[in-house]
């Protein structure tokens, strides 16, 4: 039976309860505990140490001060839907469900460091939606502070409208838009309003989702020297980009579509770098470079149907016209070299990375009349000189001669014709020198180098300037240094146990592909070659064993090996395991496995194997297996094994004093059918 003094303690506590003040001090202790992340999520926080345990798991920045996305609404609003967005598309397949759950118990019972890796590689892991997106919301938010002073980039876009009665201006009017890299803190003893939203998707596996993004070392975010960046010193400033009425939705689009597939594996070492010191720096005074971008925006919307009518192809006609009327006259001024060099550059990236396959209307410029204007101002600019004094500078490589190094390394194969700086390539290999071309694309230095000799020596048998004694001997010359840089260990899968993408694991996986495919292309050089040669079949064989170390999928990385897919596919005999794998991965790919450069690429494979294949097909005993099942023109067929063997018998039974192999019919090289059928492709 309760007291009188027990009454008096309850009567007190209720009153207390219920006092105004009391409130308010609950209030504000509720609004001080756990993280920021946290309270967006309305989840209960532990507040650990450095990072509680539900933004560990989610692999988000930790804030307990302030964050600039907790400024306002928007912000908030943004962020949360970015989360909402990775559980929906984790839960979308059963497969989805069934990779992440086996792969989290793997996690649970392995031991040691965050940055072990598996060394058994499962392919469903890396196409599994939400572990690995290399263009989500949070690519263009950097660990640590992301809105700190290392990303400082806000854009001012000022849309200009004029009215014009008899060919007389009679109004003019003018906006400004921003989009920003980072907000501006609220005023000082600001009351945050309440945030309300929509209930939160069922969590319970995104607990366990891990970071996307991770590296082995700090990353050197001042790795090339960007001479647009160079003219602005201080720490924060905004671009002002004009723009017409119709050109905003271009623009929109260049940001959230276009612009994540330029450069993925310069995005994976330096998660921003693409926009932020690449685009939207160079768009500032360059009305050239703004009308190259736009022009991919537009053929970008309307190869991807997500836009139709006249208007997309008048804006294809319009930018393509004032970009080439803006380069004319100042090449015939002699002046504005670097922004040229920028267009036309941009140009020639910006254009591999959109176009459909189905749709190969031939170019008002081609990308090499493009690139040989490059190659002349990069010439005036002095950048190859710049570039072999690196060793004694210390300096940074130039990102236009980076990107200039890597189209024309790999542009050269594509006409049968030496880099044109390939002396500059040949001191930087000697030099054991870096021009930066592993952390642009991906594939190492030395790697490039020799590949550029090997086109060299491709452009000499084209022209008939070597005999087949002087090839043979310069192959041999050529195959002992591609083993002399041959790592000792092998490939393993670029992903921590944690889910994260390890960028030097990822690089050291394409500069595998890349040696495999400059092998193979040193291969295909020797008098007499023969694609159903062993070496060349079993070279094949290991390429398709390499690629199932690289990411696959949207959000992967095949379409940077777009080269080494190409030298490897024309060689490739229809029973290689090689054009298996790449078939799957075209599925994987889904749509965009037909746009751009790699759809580009895959149409070409159709027909050079539809008419080196003849043969074996003729035989009548091939199994169907399209390249995708979106594929250009007839289906291509693959015999498997078993139809392979019966096509050998058959042929030793028609003439038993034969040797017993595949009939093969005369190779056409690529190069041919790409000029037969008026095809002027950059491949890379």
């Amino acid at each position: 039976m309760a007291t009188s003094r027990d009454k008096e303690k309850k009567a007190a506590s209720a009153a207390i309860k219920d006092s105004p003040s009391s409130k308010s001090s609950k209030m504000h202790r509720r609004s001080r505990s756990g993280c920021f992340t946290c309270r967006l999520r309305r989840k209960k926080c532990d507040e650990g140490k450095s990072k509680c345990r539900a933004c560990r798991h989610l692999g988000l920045d930790c804030e307990y001060k302030r964050p600039q996305w907790w400024s306002n609404n928007e912000t908030r609003r943004k962020q949360k839907e970015f989360i909402k967005t990775v559980i929906k598309r984790t839960k979308t397949t059963e497969k989805t469900v069934a990779a992440q759950s086996t792969y989290g118990t793997r996690e649970s019972s392995s031991s040691g460091s965050q940055d072990d890796y598996d060394i058994n590689f499962d392919p469903a892991f890396v196409t599994t939606p939400g572990l690995y997106d290399a263009y989500g919301t949070s690519a263009f938010l950097p660990h640590g502070d992301p809105y700190g002073p290392g990303y400082p980039w806000e854009v001012d876009v000022k849309t200009e409208c004029q009215t014009f009665v008899n060919d007389e201006l009679t109004r003019r009017d003018s906006s400004i838009s921003t989009f920003s890299t980072f907000m501006p803190p609220p005023p000082p003893h600001t009351m945050l309003p309440s945030y309300t939203g929509d209930d939160w998707v069922q969590q319970d596996f995104y607990e366990h989702r891990q970071d996307s993004w991770a590296t082995e070392d700090g990353i050197d975010f001042d790795f090339f020297e960007f001479p647009h960046l160079a003219r602005h010193p201080e720490p924060q400033f905004a671009t002002m980009i004009q723009l017409e009425d119709c050109d905003r939705p271009l623009f929109d689009h260049l940001l959230d579509s276009v612009l994540p597939l330029l450069f993925p594996v310069l995005e994976a070492n330096q998660v921003g770098t693409v926009r932020q010191d690449v685009v939207l720096p160079a768009l500032e005074n360059n009305k050239a470079y703004l009308h190259s971008c736009l022009l991919a925006a537009a053929t970008h919307l309307k190869d991807t149907r997500t836009a139709f009518g006249m208007t997309v192809e008048d804006d294809t006609m319009r930018h393509k016209l004032a970009f080439v009327s803006i380069v004319v006259e100042a090449l015939n001024g002699d002046t504005h070299h670097s922004e040229m060099l920028d267009a036309l550059l941009g140009m020639i990236s910006l254009q591999g990375c959109v176009g459909s396959a189905s749709d190969l209307e031939k170019e008002l410029i081609p990308w090499h009349q493009h690139f040989q204007t490059a190659a002349d101002i990069v010439q005036k600019l002095n950048l190859p000189a710049v570039l072999e004094e690196l060793p004694l500078t210390g300096g940074h490589p130039p990102f236009n001669m980076t990107l200039t190094a890597w189209i024309d390394i790999l542009g050269s194969t594509m006409q049968g014709k030496a880099p044109r700086f390939s002396n500059t390539y040949r001191n930087m290999f000697f030099a054991n020198a870096t021009t930066g071309l592993e952390k642009l694309m991906g594939c190492n230095d030395l790697v490039m180098y020799l590949l550029s000799e090997v086109a060299c020596l491709d452009s000499l048998k084209v022209e008939g300037r070597l005999d087949d004694i002087g090839i043979s001997s310069h192959i041999i010359s050529l195959a002992k240094t591609l083993d002399q840089i041959e790592p000792t260990e092998p490939p393993q899968i670029p992903f921590s146990k944690q889910g994260k993408l390890r960028p030097q694991q990822l690089t050291k996986n394409i500069t595998a592909v890349f040696r495999k495919a400059t092998r193979v292309y040193l291969c295909s050089l020797v008098p007499e070659y023969d694609r159903h040669q062993p070496a060349t079949v079993n070279l094949i064989s290991q390429m398709a064993d390499l690629l199932q170390y690289i990411p696959s999928g949207p959000n992967g990385f095949d379409r940077c090996l777009v080269w080494p897919m190409l030298i490897c596919g024309v060689n490739s005999i229809p029973a290689s395991p090689f054009r298996r794998m790449l078939s799957e991965r075209c599925d994987m790919l889904g749509e965009a496995a037909d746009h751009g450069s790699f759809g580009r690429m895959v149409r070409l494979l159709h027909e050079v194997w539809r008419r080196n294949d003849d043969m074996v097909i003729s035989a009548g005993v091939c199994e169907a297996t399209p390249v995708t099942a979106r594929s250009p023109g007839e289906s291509v067929s693959t015999p498997t094994g078993p139809v392979v063997n019966a096509v050998i018998a058959t042929a030793a039974a028609a003439n038993p004093n034969s040797s017993t192999t595949l009939p093969r019919s005369q190779n056409v090289h690529w190069r041919d059918v790409m000029q037969q059928n008026g095809w002027d492709f950059l491949l890379i």
